[in-house]
C-alpha cells in the first residue's frame, strides 16, 4: 500500500483534492473529521481535552469544536497542548485503520499540520494544495469565516511558500477546477506507474 500525505494550508483546496483522488479509487480519510468522530466516541480523548479547557467547552454534554476553537485560535500554549493529545489519538486511530484495509493500493490522509507536526515522514509521499491566499481568503469568507478567523488560523500554520519545499508534488488550485482536476489526475498517474515498477 502507498501511503500519501495531502496537506496545504487553511482554505487551499485540499477536501476537493482528496475527492478528485477518492474518484480515482484512492481510499481517502479526512483527518478533521475523524477528530470530529473521536471528539464524540472517545472518551478518553473527551476527558485530557475537558482537563485542559475546561467545562466551558461542552454543549449538551458534547465537545463543541466552535468553543475549542475560539478558545485555542487565541492562546498558543493551549492549541500546542491540544493538538498533542489530538494527534497521538488520531495517528492511533489511523495506524488501526491502516491495518484494517485488505484492499486499498493507494491511501490518502488529508491533514493541515502533518509538515508542522513532522508526520509526513510516515508517508510515501506528500503532497502540498496550494492556492494563493486572496483567493483562500474569499473562498473562507464565502464560506462565513471571518477576516480575523482566517488570519488567526493561518498565522499558527506553516506559510505555503516554505510548505511547498516539503512536497513530493504540489497542486495548484488557485485556478479553474478543471485544471486542478487535470493536475491531480496527472499526479494519481505518476504514483500508480511507481506501484507498477
Amino acid at each position: 500500500m502507498i501511503k500519501i500525505a495531502l496537506t496545504g494550508n487553511f482554505g487551499a483546496g485540499k477536501s476537493f483534492v482528496s475527492s478528485i483522488f477518492k474518484e480515482l479509487g484512492a481510499c481517502v480519510c479526512d483527518a478533521d473529521a475523524i477528530i470530529h468522530k473521536l471528539y464524540e466516541e472517545d472518551e478518553t480523548l473527551k476527558t485530557k481535552v475537558l482537563e485542559l479547557l475546561g467545562e466551558k467547552i461542552l454543549e449538551d454534554g458534547k465537545l463543541d469544536r466552535k468553543k475549542i476553537a475560539s478558545i485555542v485560535f487565541n492562546d498558543k500554549d493551549k492549541l500546542r497542548a491540544l493538538e498533542s493529545i489530538v494527534h497521538k489519538a488520531l495517528y492511533e486511530y489511523i495506524d488501526n485503520l491502516i491495518k484494517n484495509l485488505e484492499t486499498c493500493e493507494i491511501f490518502v490522509l488529508e491533514a493541515s499540520l502533518v509538515i508542522e507536526k513532522g508526520t509526513y515522514k510516515n508517508f510515501d509521499y506528500t503532497i502540498v494544495v496550494y492556492t494563493d491566499e486572496e483567493i483562500a481568503k474569499k473562498r473562507l469568507s464565502e464560506k462565513g469565516y471571518t477576516e480575523d478567523d482566517i488570519k488567526k488560523r493561518l498565522s499558527f500554520q506553516m506559510p505555503i511558500k516554505e510548505k511547498i519545499k516539503y512536497g513530493d508534488f504540489v497542486i495548484d488550485n488557485s485556478m479553474d477546477r478543471e485544471t486542478t482536476i487535470r493536475q491531480a489526475k496527472d499526479v494519481f498517474d505518476k504514483i500508480k506507474a511507481n506501484i507498477r515498477l
